[in-house]
């Protein structure tokens, strides 16, 4: 079929090009369908009947523009959609679930998102595809036992218990914790990690043996952000041998080297390209650091501590904070760093409001560059306050000197600010990137009106 569509029916010996469509239409049915064309078994069990509420006719045809690629329904505004959706319980109509599950099937940060939006059918229809099989496994209404159920209603399960008997979530999942493959006990420790306790830590310890680097990792982050965790306390030690000030700077001498207990506590000896091993020894281990440790070390205020002047190993320090300020989610350390650090991450742990006045005043005081992208592209949405002023401001200036340079601009400020304040005073400025922004923010006020 592709190379008759190629090189032309005719030469191809086919009966023509209205066959040639017949048999795609054919093929694309089956795919829809979740059958693969080369296989034929009998039918199985008929789809259950949905127990979810249906999205509404008007989100329904929105969906099938978004779906279609109109001219506003790029990417992002599609997966808004979904998140969005998702986030009400809503259920697509039947027609859209091939596409949903092609979607989740590309894009794991959606998963759990289609998950919901694709209901009971969803679910059913995954079972006859290998390609949507991912769907399985996503959390689902949590009707099988702990020892029985598939890998998203175990997860599920332990979500809900985890909520009402924490002492006996971590028993349930203690009890089977050897037996669980490496996707499991990575995917159990991303539960525990939406609510760590003290109670944790045993667990977690037990975790840091394993045989996967990337269940290490997941353990070692919890354990950094349990006040008094014994982790925290060896890498104090480590850490305090590393860094001091002398004459009011610091001075620091990183790890000759990483050893077994050090990685067992999540340093990793292999650092990324272009950076010395040292350095990087030094960024971890003070990245799991508790950071209250430093005030009583160094006798001065995170704000204090930030300020010191530092020696060549002085970048590897400040990202250090930075991790550690991130993991344990510290505003204070936070607003400390951000005057030597300005970082979209940092931004996020501030109270929402604080956060949009500094990120306005770096808007306003920065030239629109790649950094600025990356700064206000880690600070989600929706920007209120001052920012969207300031950010509509940078991009009328940027247009009259460097016009090719506002797409990416344009593009975060049509999906992070809020649709239904619109574009203010700017409304009505004759300049092609805010008529296009106006017009994209007004498609998602109406979209997210109809899903309400």
């Amino acid at each position: 079929m592709v190379a008759a569509a190629l090189v032309g029916a005719d030469r191809r010996g086919a009966a023509g090009a209205r066959e040639v469509l017949e048999r795609a239409a054919v093929l694309a049915v089956r795919r829809r369908a979740g059958r693969l064309a080369r296989r034929v078994r009998a039918p199985g069990e008929a789809a259950p009947a949905e127990r979810g509420r249906p999205a509404g006719a008007a989100a329904a045809r929105r969906l099938r523009a978004l779906l279609d690629g109109a001219p506003l329904g790029g990417r992002r505004i599609l997966e808004e959609w979904v998140r969005a959706a998702a986030s009400r319980e809503l259920v697509v109509p039947g027609w859209a679930l091939p596409e949903m599950l092609d979607l989740g099937a590309a894009d794991r940060s959606l998963r759990r998102h289609v998950a919901v939006v694709a209901g009971r059918r969803g679910r059913w229809l995954a079972g006859l595809n290998p390609a949507w099989a991912w769907l399985l496994d996503e959390e689902g209404e949590g009707t099988g036992s702990w020892e029985t159920g598939g890998r998203g209603d175990r997860r599920a399960l332990l979500r809900r218990l985890r909520a009402s008997d924490p002492a006996r979530a971590r028993e349930t999942l203690a009890s089977t914790w050897d037996r669980e493959t490496a996707e499991d006990r990575a995917a159990f420790l991303a539960v525990l990690a939406e609510s760590p306790g003290p109670g944790d830590e045993a667990l977690l310890e037990h975790a840091l043996d394993d045989r996967r680097r990337e269940v290490r990792q997941a353990a070692a982050d919890l354990l950094t952000r349990l006040p008094g965790a014994d982790l925290g306390r060896r890498m104090a030690e480590r850490a305090l041998r590393c860094l001091r000030v002398e004459d009011g700077r610091l001075v620091a001498e990183p790890p000759r080297e990483c050893d077994q207990a050090m990685e067992r506590d999540g340093v990793r000896r292999r650092p990324p390209p272009g950076v010395g091993e040292r350095g990087w020894w030094l960024e971890q281990t003070i990245a799991r650091t508790p950071l209250d440790v430093w005030a009583g070390r160094l006798g001065a205020t995170p704000e204090e501590i930030a300020g010191l002047p530092a020696d060549v190993w002085g970048g590897f320090v400040r990202a250090g904070w930075v991790r550690a300020a991130i993991l344990r989610r510290d505003a204070a350390w936070a607003r400390a760093l951000l005057g030597r650090e300005p970082s979209g991450d940092l931004l996020a742990l501030l109270p929402h409001g604080e956060a949009m006045e500094r990120a306005a005043r770096l808007v306003g005081g920065r030239p629109l560059d790649g950094e600025l992208i990356m700064l206000l592209g880690a600070l989600p949405g929706p920007w209120t306050g001052p920012l969207p002023a300031a950010v509509l401001d940078k991009i009328v200036t940027t247009s009259r000197h460097q016009p090719w340079n506002l797409s990416e601009l344009c593009g975060l400020a049509a999906e992070r600010f809020d649709p239904a304040t619109g574009l203010g005073e700017h409304a009505g400025r004759p300049i092609d990137d805010l008529r296009a922004l106006a017009e994209t923010l007004r498609f998602r006020h109406e979209m997210l009106k109809e899903l309400a």
